[in-house]
């Protein structure tokens, strides 16, 4: 089970961890085979619970292991960029980051000078080590422990942790949460005691990742200060009657500025709960900070608007989804609603095209319309890194064939979108990748990367980003299973697009006209 392409040449035999883990396996196997009918109902019960207490135990020796791996510098010796990648790709850790802080707080570290160090909780450690918590326990006491002000003194910080660490031993994860919030009101009983510094280090605001129907969560923390600005935000944004998007005669923007009879009159018409006032508040502010232009003229190249891509077959069906340059999907019935509000750009390809995409030596960095080009691609709505879903609005244009300082061309066709995280990563060096755009099957036009082993390791294998395949190889798949079901399907007209609303062309900007006869080709396409 070890690699040898990681074998210290000192040390050929295998050490006493290797047989140990191999003993472990073995008792497994006869474990998940082992008949349990003949156990007793209490056999059967503490067999189970000792299970578990294994369960915790073994990852206690687990982050051990992962602290001497960082100690060696293994992650960089395989290639790896950090021992967070490394615990992802090498060792398949399923929340990385969530057990790096388990380990910083449980494990014992070495100093600089190689002395080893106390683990910053060392009750709830011993704990973890003799199986008595497991990570759920050990992640809630970390998360009520960080609420403790910084301005408690230390020993009774100190004090806080046994007493959580005993709690976590007897009580459910859901427990400890009730119960820590009472140990950090016995704490600060006044809240005096937490200052700018604690609000400073929660506050936070996170959007989570679309749910199946396109919607997402939103969650965050406050300071005073963004608190006051949106509550106020909502006194004179959120009020019945406006910034209603279903009611065409709902007075948009601040209350303050509407005419009072109008908002009265749609208030009556007006059945939204007050969550949903506020959603709406806010989206009304934030469709006019864009049409104000208040978020600048571009990001990353890329012009600050609602940049958005659909598939042909899609619009003239008038069903799926569109993407955004920040990674969002919009059904499509939305889209064809909102397409007056956005600014219409043409993307041709393999065909010649009056935007300029190729400027070979001309021009180092990437153009707009080489941006928009980019995103217009089947896969260029994230970066072309495999694994990495960071959106094209926050990505730079990679010089993916030949590096241009090594005599690359910014030309479209050898450009592909990369995070700067991993733009940054592509190198000769080991832990580095190499990339290159595919030139032919399938897969032309994608850009393929490769980790950097070092000398003498075996070569890693190329990637290509699959994320964005998923839907159409899921049509695919969906077709073939309606084939194999219910047979061919009979081949017949084409659904067309149904036009909602009429749009005046007659003062439109060419760009506009261009979407236009975009839509009007998708409606009705020639024979």
């Amino acid at each position: 089970m070890s690699d040898t392409s990681l074998g210290d040449p000192a040390d050929p035999e295998p050490s006493g961890a290797v047989a140990v883990i191999d003993r472990i396996h073995s008792l497994i196997d006869e474990l998940q085979t082992m008949n349990l009918a003949g156990c007793s109902h209490d056999e059967l019960v503490d067999s189970a619970a000792e299970t578990e207490r294994a369960i915790a135990r073994m990852t206690f020796a687990g982050d051990r292991q992962i602290v001497e791996i960082a100690d060696r510098d293994l992650p960089h010796k395989t290639g790896h960029r950090s021992i967070t990648a490394f615990m992802t790709h090498r060792l398949r850790v399923a929340d990385p980051m969530r057990r790096t802080k388990q380990r910083h707080a449980t494990a014992t570290h070495l100093s600089h000078t190689g002395e080893p160090l106390e683990p910053e909780h060392p009750a709830l450690a011993e704990a973890l080590a003799n199986g008595h918590v497991n990570t759920s326990h050990v992640r809630a006491v970390l998360d009520v422990l960080d609420q403790i002000p910084h301005a408690i003194d230390h020993d009774i910080k100190v004090a806080a942790e046994r007493q959580m660490a005993e709690i976590a031993i007897e009580h459910t994860p859901a427990d400890i949460t009730a119960l820590g919030a009472r140990l950090l009101a016995h704490l600060d009983p006044d809240g005096t005691l937490a200052d700018d510094t604690d609000r400073k280090r929660r506050r936070n605001l996170s959007v989570h990742r679309q749910r199946v129907d396109g919607t997402a969560k939103l969650t965050a923390n406050l300071t005073p200060e963004l608190l006051a600005r949106v509550t106020m935000l909502l006194a004179v944004w959120a009020k019945p009657g406006m910034n209603n998007p279903d009611d065409p005669d709902s007075p948009h923007g601040s209350i303050e500025d509407a005419d009072p009879d109008a908002v009265a009159a749609a208030a009556e018409r007006d059945d939204r709960t007050p969550a949903q006032l506020n959603h709406d508040a806010v989206n009304a502010l934030l469709k006019a900070v864009f049409e104000d232009g208040l978020l600048g003229k571009s990001h990353r190249g890329l012009p600050t608007q609602l940049i958005i891509k659909a598939d042909l077959n899609d619009l003239r069906r008038e069903a799926g989804f569109a993407t955004t340059a920040t990674g969002t999907l919009i059904p499509i019935p939305e889209l064809i609603n909102m397409v007056a509000d956005a600014q219409p750009w043409l993307a041709v390809f393999k065909d010649a095209t009056a935007v300029p995409l190729y400027f070979g030596r001309g021009k180092r960095l990437a153009t707009r319309e080489q941006r928009l080009v980019s995103f217009a691609r089947p896969d260029g709505e994230s970066c072309s890194t495999p694994g990495c879903d960071l959106a094209a609005a926050h990505v730079e244009m990679h010089h993916a064939q030949l590096d241009w300082a090594a005599g690359g061309l910014t030309d479209i066709t050898d450009l592909a979108p990369a995070c700067p995280k991993h733009n940054r990563m592509v190198s000769n060096q080991p832990g580095g990748f190499t990339t290159r755009m595919v030139r032919e099957g399938p897969d032309e036009g994608r850009c393929a990367w490769r980790l950097n082993a070092e000398p003498g390791a075996p070569p890693n294998p190329e990637h290509i980003n699959r994320r964005p395949d998923i839907p159409r190889r899921f049509t695919e798949h969906l077709r073939q299973v309606r084939t194999e079901i219910h047979g061919p399907e009979e081949s017949g007209d084409t659904p067309r697009l149904q036009m909602r609303e009429v749009i005046d062309l007659r003062n439109a900007s060419d760009a506009e006209a261009t979407f236009a006869s975009l839509l009007l080709a998708a409606a009705y396409p020639r024979s």
